[in-house]
């Protein structure tokens, strides 16, 4: 079901609370603008938010092409598939590892995907058993970490740049999320959780920023109300810094090394 798309890209972060949904929304979404077929799977599958951050009604559920093959959700003009187009929002997810590897792995390889430039995975945070399932099945383009100048987000991202590195994924970059917060009241900018991180990230693991982004009540609230920056304000700061982001990542993708080893699928 895979074959059909020319790049994976992995965006991940060591921790939750970093902004990495919303970062994988809104560069899938620019991506399409620009003209690329593009997906998304939301590989959270304890908490998945790309459902409602799509806009996609609750209690949508994915058409089957026969009684193993999900067909994907089309939302903005993306594709999408999630466990939350499985089970009730209230539902939770009290699952062991292997069952957890196992539902993301169905996600991933039983939904057929159409012709797709780019699938998008927002990965859970971690290093666990879902980040190793994906590199273990399938071949990855590249990863994109997301992590906030805040010390203990850089340090935790550092250890999702070192898992990537360890199975032999190019790091195509960083964002750098919550990077200056912007008084609407007086118009005064500072660095609330540091400055500074994502540049250090990028220059000890020899990778580039993609980019900065603010800390700025308006992406939540978009997000939040189904209708991420780069659809609500197209032509807006926030839209043209996804773009942005979205130009960096295609021109590391195509300076990249693919060091992937070949790998085959399986059901087990």
């Amino acid at each position: 079901m895979l074959d059909s798309v020319k790049h994976i890209i992995a965006v991940a972060s060591g921790k939750g609370g970093v902004g990495k949904s919303t970062v994988t929304v809104n560069l899938a979404l620019a991506m399409a603008q620009k003209g690329f077929k593009v997906g998304i799977l939301d590989a959270d599958i304890y908490g998945p938010s790309q459902a409602l951050m799509l806009g996609v009604a609750e209690g949508t559920r994915p058409q089957m092409q026969d009684e193993r093959t999900f067909i994907p959700v089309q939302a903005h003009g993306v594709y999408a598939m999630s466990m939350a187009f499985l089970v009730d929002e209230n539902t939770p997810m009290v699952w062991r590892g292997p069952m957890v590897s196992g539902a993301f792995q169905q996600l991933l390889t039983q939904t057929n995907w159409p012709d797709l430039d780019y699938l998008f995975i927002d990965m859970p945070p971690g290093t666990g058993d879902i980040q190793l399932t994906l590199t273990q099945k399938v071949k990855v383009s590249g990863a994109v970490i997301v992590t906030t100048p805040q010390d203990i987000a850089l340090l935790d991202a550092k250890k999702g740049v070192e898992m990537f590195r360890k199975v032999k994924v190019p790091i195509l970059g960083v964002v750098e999320n919550m990077s200056l917060h912007t008084c609407s009241n007086c118009g005064h900018t500072e660095p609330v959780f540091g400055e500074g991180g994502g540049d250090r990230i990028a220059t000890e693991y020899q990778t580039v920023l993609l980019g900065q982004l603010p800390l700025t009540l308006s992406i939540r609230q978009q997000a939040d109300a189904g209708k991420p920056s780069v659809i609500a304000e197209p032509e807006g700061q926030i839209a043209g810094l996804f773009a942005d982001i979205a130009d960096a990542v295609n021109q590391q993708l195509a300076q990249v090394v693919q060091l992937n080893p070949t790998i085959s699928f399986s059901d087990d």
